[in-house]
């Protein structure tokens, strides 16, 4: 929005989520439109270095857990919750409901104004069961004894959005597809702006309605028309895609992580929503919320703002901002004396001829299409393996760069901490008989720069200590290597020297 709302001057939204995708683009939108906001997150440092930190209040609560959740609604008008369990094994939509259930209570002992929440459609027949488990958290919201909104939306179309990089490897790495059945099911995507429009409106909206919305764009497509028109927009040639009656959603989702930066279980979920005729039944919607001054926008539309957004780095969220379930997430013990058993350490140190803020552009650039400076097939190499036994493997990527933030993703590692000019610290994420960290540090004395690495490894049982000492040999090629190539890249004339990449995103 252009200008502030005075009618939401004052107001207090609590944002749920707000390291996430939606959550993180839905906070400026709000500030902006003139309402106070407090962010919900279980950790108070993922959200600290985003750009509008220093205008939220931050609390911290777990949504499962009742006593926190309710502090955290204490004084709220309006309640976003945009948490999910997608990417999920197992009890997913165990979670999802107990979650939801407290959330929704606290909401109400609270005297929260209005709950918004926003997940996908549900259209009248078996639905997969991420969307099933969707469809029950909006009952929830709406059953909850608080005025309640559900937008229903199917695919977005959004810089960084999981469903557009889906979209957008498998198009521009395939020309020739053969595709399983689910590319003929017709849906009607919604560009990202045009989801944060309605989230915004409708925390604005009279207490008498509460229900369900459906939210589209203005076009009908196929997942194959979705593709061409994609190759159309990215000035690529036609694709040439011959769906076949086979594939389950489990071999979809394999297929679609062989080929996208998505791991498979977080393709899965969303390959099998496509399985529904995902399309709006209603656009009740319009009666209280106008749309955007520009209109509502189509699909090439909406492409072509996210491709602008991809090829200028300027992508505000992304998907993998998201923990997935699973992925470790315990921080870095103390050390040297830790109480909590072995903790493998391989340091490497070296003086670079170099200014700081050189060496430090390299330590935060690292990853992503630079790659890791060492042995690049044996990260390859690595990453494939990961993938093969269900991790994320390398194509994640990075959201940006040449700037890092607590909580990113960057390849198969996560941001732990990071002290701009001082230290990156990143934990791993993929599957190890353990836990593991990388860490960079930087310092600089009498005019000397020094750089240490650490590759630190706290094993997990008998397989934990075979696998460190079974890749100890070969130490000094891979963190060896790094160190003496992030020395190097500092120690080059220009900034143009880029090493080969490990892992490239298409541009």
């Amino acid at each position: 929005m252009d200008t502030p709302d005075e009618s939401a001057t004052g107001r207090l939204c609590l944002v749920t989520g707000a390291s996430g995708y939606i959550g993180g683009r839905l906070v400026p939108e709000l500030l902006d439109a003139g309402y106070r906001v407090r962010c919900m997150a279980r950790s108070a440092r993922r959200l600290r270095d985003h750009p509008w930190a220093g205008r939220v209040e931050i609390a911290e609560a777990d949504a499962t857990d009742p006593a926190s959740t309710r502090r955290a609604l204490d004084g709220v008008d309006v309640a976003f919750y945009l948490i999910h369990a997608i990417g999920g094994e197992g009890r997913f939509s165990e979670t999802d409901r107990r979650a939801a259930r407290t959330f929704a209570e606290a909401a109400r002992d609270a005297g929260v104004g209005r709950l918004v929440y926003l997940g996908g459609m549900a259209p009248e027949e078996e639905l997969s069961p991420h969307l099933r488990s969707r469809a029950e958290v909006g009952r929830i919201m709406l059953d909850s004894g608080v005025p309640a909104v559900w937008l229903r939306a199917a695919v977005i179309i959004g810089s960084g959005s999981a469903s557009f990089e889906m979209l957008r490897y498998l198009t521009e790495r395939l020309p020739v597809m053969v595709t399983p059945r689910w590319v003929r099911t017709r849906i009607q995507p919604i560009a990202i702006r045009d989801v944060l429009h309605y989230l915004v409106a409708s925390a604005a909206l009279p207490a008498h309605v509460s229900r369900g919305f459906d939210i589209g764009g203005p076009d009908v497509l196929t997942y194959r028309d979705m593709m061409q028109r994609y190759a159309a927009v990215a000035g690529l040639r036609r694709r040439l895609i011959i769906p076949v009656p086979v594939l389950s959603p489990r071999l979809s989702s394999l297929w679609v992580g062989a080929i996208t930066p998505v791991p498979g279980r977080l393709a899965r979920p969303l390959v099998e929503s496509l399985r529904n005729e995902v399309i709006c039944r209603e656009h009740d919607i319009a009666r209280y919320v106008p749309p955007p001054d520009e209109g509502l926008a189509g699909f090439e539309h909406a492409v072509r703002l996210a491709l602008r957004r991809v090829r200028q780095a300027d992508v505000a969220t992304r998907w993998s901002s998201a923990s997935l379930p699973g992925a470790p997430s315990d921080p870095l013990p103390t050390d040297p004396d830790w109480a909590g058993g072995s903790l493998f350490t391989d340091e490497r140190e070296r003086e670079v001829r170099a200014p700081a803020e050189r060496l430090w552009e390299v330590i935060e650039g690292i990853g992503g299409e630079r790659g890791w400076y060492s042995f690049p097939l044996a990260w390859s190499v690595r990453g494939v393996l990961d993938r093969m036994v269900g991790g994320v493997g390398l194509r994640r990527g990075r959201r940006d760069p040449r700037r890092l933030r607590i909580g990113e993703t960057v390849d198969f590692w996560r941001v732990e901490e990071i002290g701009p000019g001082r230290l990156l610290r990143l934990r791993a994420e993929m599957r190890l008989p353990g836990l593991a960290w990388l860490e960079f540090r930087m310092s600089e004395r009498d005019g000397r720069v020094r750089y240490t690495q650490r590759a630190l490894f706290h094993p997990r049982g008998l397989p934990g200590h075979l696998y460190w000492w079974t890749f100890k040999p070969f130490h000094d090629r891979i963190f060896g290597g790094m160190c003496r190539g992030v020395a190097h890249a500092a120690e080059q004339p220009t900034r143009t020297s880029r090493p080969r990449a490990t892992a490239s995103a298409p541009r």
